[in-house]
């Protein structure tokens, strides 16, 4: 093993132990300070979110683009910090920090007790989103993605955990997901990063531009006949968190993938319009663009693809 990644295990372990120590008002603070460090320093990084709120927000200035650029990164360090955190959080405690919401409590009740799909995106404090099910005694098998350092897999994988869940590398997660929602198990998952063009992608709209998204949500739905349940995990100005799970969403066995997607993305997008600073804009969540796309419409770092095109294509027909 290389030596830098063992120095990087053992720097995460030491943050991890100081972060899970620290008073709540602190976290804060440090998530503030890490996170403009980190927008002034990742220069790529900075580029690509600025030109993704340029194409999502055309009606907002540069320095209100440039605001909710930095405090992306602040949330995102706190969404991270807040993980490391997450160990104090206990069966008698835990409703300090989160508010429930739920927009069809019967609903989300019958899916708790049988079976389901539960589905965020990387908006919020995502990583909570699947902590506070576990304590609520809803344990979810969830898809992680494996890190280059091998080493600090195991350690986001035991803090991911701990409240109950069962993290499963993206290796064979078909198959192994399929089977906990057939025996009457519960899954979650991602659903808003871009995937490759030969992943069977869904092209969905996404703050009114064309963009490849998972379907992997869309056939365990289909072929397991289990309800999507999306949710959200929004910071509020005090620390707390709300946690709101929006109606279950059912679809029949026709229902193209695509639709599915959609439908589930939807779900997503008024919350993130309402709080824009709280979704990962460094990312290129625009890779591709249509070939009928007008001038600057997209990011600049997009760009067209026949295969995209084809996609779409066929989803119109």
């Amino acid at each position: 093993m290389r030596t830098r990644y063992v120095l990087e295990a053992v720097a995460l372990k030491a943050v991890v132990y100081a972060t899970a120590r620290l008073p709540r008002l602190a976290v804060g603070w440090l998530a503030s300070w890490l996170g403009a460090v980190a927008y002034y320093a990742d220069v790529q990084g900075r580029k690509t979110a600025l030109e993704n709120l340029r194409c999502a927000f055309p009606e907002k200035s540069r320095a209100e683009r440039r605001s909710l650029a930095r405090q992306s990164y602040q949330h995102m360090a706190f969404t991270f910090l807040d993980l490391f955190w997450a160990q104090n959080l206990t069966q008698d405690n835990w409703r300090d920090y989160v508010d429930l919401v739920f927009e069809d409590p019967e609903g989300t009740e019958r899916a708790e007790a049988t079976s389901a799909v539960w589905i965020t995106p990387h908006f919020g404090n995502f990583e909570w989103s699947a902590l506070i099910q576990g304590i609520r005694g809803v344990r979810i098998q969830i898809i992680a993605q494996n890190f280059r350092n091998a080493a600090l897999t195991p350690i986001f994988k035991n803090l991911r955990e701990k409240t109950g869940h069962q993290i499963i590398p993206q290796e064979r997660a078909m198959l192994r997901l399929f089977k906990a929602l057939k025996s009457g198990g519960h899954t979650a998952l991602l659903s808003d990063l871009n995937v490759d063009l030969s992943q069977s992608p869904a092209v969905i709209d996404c703050f009114g531009l064309k963009t490849c998204v998972t379907t992997l949500h869309a056939v365990l739905a289909v072929r397991c006949k289990v309800p999507v349940l999306p949710v959200v995990v929004i910071r509020l100005k005090n620390g707390r968190y709300r946690m709101v799970t929006t109606p279950p969403l059912h679809f029949t066995a026709d229902t193209p993938a695509w639709q599915i997607a959609q439908r589930c993305w939807d779900a997503f997008e008024p919350y993130i319009r309402e709080h824009p600073e709280q979704w990962i804009w460094m990312y290129k969540h625009w890779r591709y663009s249509p070939a009928t796309a007008s001038a600057g419409e997209y990011p600049d770092y997009s760009h067209p693809k026949r295969k995209f095109d084809r996609i779409l294509a066929a989803q119109d027909a």
